[in-house]
């Protein structure tokens, strides 16, 4: 029986396919983007005896108290960043765990709240903090140089046209500050006039780079993979869903250093022999959602799930690798 039973859920992407792929489980397992709790209780709802929910959003503790409030002795929530999960966990006394899961990028909370900046859709403040804390969005689009914006843009929105974009933005913020989402939304417009042609709002690359660089989004996956490789039991599960290609480049290049001979980091250099793999791949292609879970959940159409078991091979790569 579901122990959320009588609860509205939110389903969270691709947790079907995830499932269906775990031969079992159990034990100790971290959500690392804890959200609206949907991966936690699918979790839960599957076996797991235990559940650290992460999440660094402070908005997202009421909806963790409400599966707290059922599962006093199953589920504990903590505020923070999951780059720190190893940290957390072992904090709490679990040195291992079974399970790690995490699912990338703005939840559908943050989206669909105008006043946190995240949509180009909704009209609000240029906030897109994730936590609450540090640099603002307003501030990085008003006080960084075009340079700035421009590789911002290009190198973590992947948008050809970053240079015209910060070019626009520098000249528009000479004549008034640019303060909402709808602002910027405008500006963007300019330089990418919407059309039928368009497969995306013009917006959308922008807005992504901008969210990525406020919240540190690529720094702190490096640092959560090489978290959860720490803390992950033997043949513990790692569970990763991206949402764009810079996210699962990430994680697959991750991964496939972790289930190989540690690469040379010159090809002049002598191969060196250095201990078996950490992490046996179970997806050698990504999973991706069905065109039914496209339809019914248009997030789904851009996620990309891998998963990976850790293995026994691993307990002196660390020492190994400081030796050369």
């Amino acid at each position: 029986m579901n122990c959320f039973s009588g609860e509205q859920d939110h389903v969270p992407v691709l947790i079907s396919s995830i499932i269906d792929r775990l031969p079992q489980i159990r034990g100790v397992w971290i959500d690392g983007t804890f959200g609206a709790g949907g991966y936690t209780k699918a979790i839960l709802s599957s076996g797991a005896n235990f559940v650290i929910g992460i999440d660094r959003d402070p908005e997202v503790e009421g909806h963790a108290t409400r599966i707290l409030n059922r599962n006093i002795k199953k589920f504990i929530f903590v505020n923070d960043t999951f780059s720190n999960l190893c940290t957390i966990s072992k904090g709490l006394g679990f040195h291992e765990v079974q399970g790690v899961m995490l699912d990338l990028g703005v939840s559908s909370m943050q989206i669909d709240t105008p006043k946190r900046g995240f949509s180009f859709r909704y009209d609000g403040p240029l906030d897109m903090r994730m936590s609450k804390n540090g640099v603002m969005a307003e501030e990085v689009i008003n006080q960084f140089s075009e340079f700035e914006l421009a590789n911002i843009f290009f190198k973590l929105g992947e948008e050809r046209k970053s240079r015209q974009i910060a070019r626009e933005i520098v000249r528009c913020r000479e004549k008034a500050k640019i303060s909402s989402t709808l602002d910027l939304v405008q500006i963007i417009e300019s330089v990418i006039p919407s059309n039928t042609e368009n497969r995306i709002h013009p917006a959308t690359r922008c807005f992504q780079a901008l969210r990525i660089y406020i919240n540190h989004e690529l720094e702190e996956l490096e640092k959560a993979l090489h978290a959860a490789q720490e803390v992950l039991s033997i043949g513990g599960f790692l569970i990763v869903i991206s949402f764009h290609s810079l996210e699962d480049r990430i994680v697959k290049n991750f991964l496939r250093n972790s289930s190989v001979s540690y690469p040379k980091s010159n090809r002049y250099y002598p191969e060196v022999n250095l201990s078996k793999p950490t992490f046996e791949i179970v997806t050698r292609k990504p999973i991706i959602a069905s065109k039914y879970e496209r339809k019914n959940n248009p997030r789904a159409s851009s996620a990309k799930c891998r998963i990976a078991i850790r293995n026994d091979h691993s307990i002196h790569l660390k020492e190994e690798i400081e030796k050369l």
